[in-house]
């Protein structure tokens, strides 16, 4: 049996590392914007090509850590499908589940780096008509599963987890920000099914419909609604987890230099599931999870994260099993309080 599956969108990622002019732009959130020569040939300094999605990102944490790993999306049956397909298949993921369409091109990302900050232009693509009907469910049996569903695929979310309550399969979720804003209802009643449930502090704040500035009474609402564990990331703020007994708060380990923040938030949600999987935690088990078990998860979820911003692309900082007993990750400032 398998490990781990992950479910979620898979991606062709092309970064451009760039140099262009940034203006003062009051229209955009940073309010900042690149300045570009509409109809000029622009240089680029350097182009790197690599993998990206929610699915295929954890995929390689899981891997990496050793587990029995598959991913499930679906891609064109294109030259970039091939690509993505050939990189899974390297990082030891299984890909026999994974759906080839010829409709719809495989997703595409161009990122443009600069300063440790990335621009994404992006194509759906193929993994947004991802549907129940490209699953091959009979097949898709494990210990847990990671889910992280958008566009289209957010439909599947009912049935996937009448399937895993039926197999007794733990699910991690990490819900898309397509997913909050177009099925929070559905994301409310679904929670009481997660095992670990991982957000941003917005995304919190969103499901909830309680600012983020009232953390407490965020989370004793979720509480209330996430009988497994609940993590909301803070960026450089660090973490706030609950178990429903203790509320733990760690912050980050220093980066050695930021390189791109690209699938920082998949390598902490990843990297805390496969923490627990490491602890012996499952779907029977995890009301059972001890503090030490957290405090585990929290410090490879976090390892994972910093490893993973100090490269270029989603996941080729990704930790290997050898790589989180480095010395390095052994120590990371964790508070834990009772509820």
């Amino acid at each position: 049996m398998l490990d781990v599956i992950t479910i979620g969108s898979t991606t062709r990622d092309a970064f451009y590392k760039v140099n262009f002019p940034v203006i003062k732009w009051p229209k955009t959130p940073s309010r900042k914007a690149y300045a570009l020569s509409l109809g000029e040939k622009l240089e680029v300094q350097d182009i790197y090509f690599t993998i990206g999605g929610n699915a295929a990102n954890a995929s390689v944490t899981f891997a990496r850590q050793g587990f029995k790993t598959a991913a499930v999306g679906k891609i064109g049956c294109d030259f970039a499908g091939e690509g993505v397909l050939q990189k899974l298949k390297q990082e030891k993921v299984k890909t026999d589940l994974m759906v080839c369409t010829p409709d719809r091109a495989t997703a595409y990302s161009v990122l443009l780096l600069q300063g440790g900050e990335r621009t994404i232009l992006g194509y759906h693509g193929a993994s947004d008509t991802f549907r129940l009907p490209d699953l091959k469910l009979n097949r898709m049996k494990s210990r847990w599963w990671y889910l992280s569903l958008a566009g289209e695929s957010d439909r599947m979310l009912f049935p996937l987890l009448r399937f895993a309550r039926k197999n007794n399969i733990a699910v991690a979720f990490n819900p898309s920000g397509h997913h909050l804003r177009h099925r929070r209802r559905n994301i409310l009643r679904s929670l009481k099914d997660f095992s670990f449930l991982v957000m941003n502090d917005e995304e919190a704040a969103l499901v909830t419909g309680i600012p983020w500035s009232r953390e407490k009474a965020v989370f004793k609402k979720l509480d209330k609604l996430v009988p497994g564990i609940l993590a909301v990331t803070g960026g450089r703020g660090g973490v706030t987890v609950s178990d429903g007994k203790y509320i733990y708060k760690a912050g980050i380990f220093k980066e050695k230099k930021l390189v791109d923040r690209t699938g920082a938030g998949d390598a902490f949600g990843s990297g805390f599931t496969a923490g627990l999987m490491r602890r012996g935690i499952t779907s029977k088990n995890i009301h059972e999870a001890k503090p030490a078990d957290i405090v585990y998860a929290i410090r490879l979820a976090t390892a994972n994260a910093t490893s993973v911003v100090e490269h270029i692309g989603a996941t080729e900082g990704t930790l290997t099993k050898s790589g989180f007993d480095d010395s390095r990750w052994k120590n990371l400032k964790i508070k834990i309080r009772k509820i």
